[in-house]
């Protein structure tokens, strides 16, 4: 079993120059738990907005990996954004769903994956062709590299232990976060390689 803020903290020790949006809830704690970063746009209050913010940042920013991470719950608030994505096909898009098939942030009441509904095969029907499951730390050694270079949109769906974890201060003030994206966002993309 994987647990999320390991998971999290392995995919995003590749990001580079990429822009992370994340999830409302734990995905925020989840990727702020790996460092704070000038390209984390966190989201809050915005149950199922975090895949279409992420896609107009993509298609704005064609030069840019743009990733998403959030969990079950919120994809499943938006889940018709997978259909926007799959028709437009941005190719610097990826999307992580951290499923652990409750919603964390309010008592753990469950999710409709935990009556089986298929992220996974939604994103496929919707024109996801990239669209895989994450069961295991194997698995998602193997994902990550397609994460990042993969031609989009990705899409991964990455099964987690429904523990919590202690929450990560996030910055809380979204004037201050939306303007240090769109500062950090606009800067030349460098070269690592």
């Amino acid at each position: 079993m994987l647990y999320r803020r390991d998971a999290v903290q392995k995919i995003l020790e590749k990001r580079e120059n990429s822009a992370v949006v994340t999830g409302i809830g734990n995905a925020s704690h989840d990727v702020a738990s790996a460092g704070d970063h000038p390209l984390n746009m966190y989201l809050f209050g915005v149950m199922g907005g975090a895949v279409m913010t992420a896609f107009g940042i993509a298609l704005a920013q064609l030069e840019r990996r743009v990733v998403v991470i959030t969990g079950d719950g919120e994809a499943l608030a938006g889940v018709g954004s997978l259909a926007t994505v799959g028709v437009e096909r941005p190719s610097n898009l990826s999307i992580i769903v951290l499923d652990n098939q409750v919603y964390g942030a309010t008592g753990g009441q469950l999710t409709h994956t935990a009556a089986g509904v298929d992220l996974v095969g939604i994103a496929r029907a919707s024109g996801i062709r990239n669209s895989v499951l994450i069961r295991d730390q194997r698995d998602l050694e193997h994902a990550i590299p397609e994460v990042y270079e993969t031609p989009g949109p990705y899409l991964a769906v990455v099964k987690v232990a429904s523990q919590l974890a202690p929450r990560v201060d996030v910055p809380k003030d979204g004037t201050f976060t939306a303007r240090r994206f769109r500062s950090a966002i606009n800067q030349p993309i460098k070269d690592n390689g």
